[in-house]
């Protein structure tokens, strides 16, 4: 591994990879490559079109859709994705039980310096976080990220001074280029606290056609204080890793539900890149389509209908449930656990994060409720899916 110095005069150098569109610095939110090489096979005989946003006053040019590892176990698509010319990568500590961060880093080995790395920690210390960063760095096989995002944070108590500070330590020793920080709920409240700090420079949310509206005036806020936007989340809860044998199967792979789902993100010009789950050669080609194909009324229409499938299953992060709970189970939270199971296929990470839940909590079922005092503005059937989150789990 390099030393301190020797890293902070390659961070001050940058990037000078063009074709990975990692040091282009033009002012166009949204660009065409030069076609990548090798061309992949999508479809035979064509290249795909790929295209790049830039990363809020980051400089870093990532295309505009990434590719989330968090449930991937194949390397070798994660290596095609590289080599088709996807230039943003993105894992965590915790995933697949700290392996994912191993697989990633062996993956993308050839290709470290042509892409863009992120990782997170859910420390909730200074101290915790920085020995998370050195993990990673450790078994990423690199020494630097691009990004580091203080994971999950959804009120602003939780963006510590020591956290921040965490991360001014690891800037300074040339361990990380720029500070980020994740979200899957809380953002009305967090983004305002997040922007006010003037410490970050990207921000990674949740994302997705079913979430509220008002959300497009956070992310141009944002995007307003020169602060990235990254999209996650963005396939309301991963159904798209769902088996041929699951009876929802058909409900969300036929028509193109998925592809619109995607599409409908890349539409708002306020996210600048994205970072959907891809498990295999068929997702990535799909994705890649969302970034040449235009959102239409059809897939409005489609997406329409889709919400309604989705509408009992998953949660929306609004906040309307916080604190509601007569037994103060932490609702949204144990709903996106079961989602994680279910929709994602990660049964090990869901019990993990179900367990980090106190004991009293754990022990919770809502039979012995006589009547739940939870009722979702939205329609998830709250009983149902925590019900389903206690018998897995617990």
């Amino acid at each position: 591994m390099e030393s301190s110095s020797s890293r902070r005069r390659f961070l001050a150098a940058g990037l000078a990879i063009p074709a990975a569109g990692l040091a282009i610095t033009t002012d166009d939110k949204h660009s065409q490559s030069p076609s990548p090489s090798p061309a992949p096979a999508f479809p035979k005989g064509t290249t795909p079109k790929l295209t790049y946003r830039t990363l809020g006053k980051t400089g870093l040019r990532p295309t505009e859709v990434g590719f989330g590892c968090m449930v991937t176990s194949d390397p070798s698509v994660i290596e095609r994705a590289a080599d088709v010319g996807i230039n943003l990568f993105d894992t965590a500590r915790g995933y697949q039980g700290g392996n994912n961060e191993r697989m990633v880093g062996a993956a993308l080995k050839a290709k470290r310096n042509s892409i863009i790395l992120s990782s997170k920690t859910p420390a909730p210390t200074k101290e915790e976080a920085l020995k998370d960063l050195d993990t990673s760095l450790r078994e990423l096989g690199t020494d630097h990220l691009d990004i580091w995002y203080l994971h999950a944070k959804s009120k602003p108590e939780q963006v510590t001074d020591g956290l921040m500070e965490a991360q001014n330590i690891a800037k300074q020793q040339g361990k990380i280029r720029f500070a980020g920080i994740s979200t899957h709920s809380g953002q009305p409240e967090l983004f305002p606290a997040v922007i006010a700090t003037k410490h970050f420079d990207v921000i990674l949310t949740a994302y997705n056609f079913t979430l509220d509206p008002n959300m497009n005036a956070l992310l141009k806020s944002a995007q307003d204080a020169g602060i990235g936007i990254v999209g996650m989340k963005v396939m309301a809860g991963g159904f798209r890793q769902l088996k041929q044998d699951n009876p929802r199967f058909d409900i969300f792979h036929r028509d193109g539900a998925m592809l619109a789902m995607l599409k409908w993100v890349l539409q708002n010009k306020n996210v600048d890149t994205t970072i959907p789950s891809i498990t295999d050669l068929d997702q990535l080609d799909q994705n890649l389509r969302a970034m040449s194909e235009p959102f239409t009324p059809a897939d409005e229409k489609l997406l329409a209908a889709r919400l309604e499938f989705l509408r009992p299953l998953y949660c929306r992060m609004c906040g309307e449930c916080d604190g509601v709970c007569a037994k103060g189970l932490p609702v949204a939270d144990m709903v996106r656990y079961v989602s994680y199971a279910e929709g994602y296929g990660q049964f090990a990470m869901a019990r993990e994060q179900f367990l980090t839940l106190p004991a009293h909590l754990q022990n919770v079922r809502c039979y012995d409720c006589q009547e739940c005092t939870v009722t979702c503005p939205h329609g998830v059937r709250v009983v149902e899916r925590v019900s389903r989150a206690q018998e897995l789990f617990a």
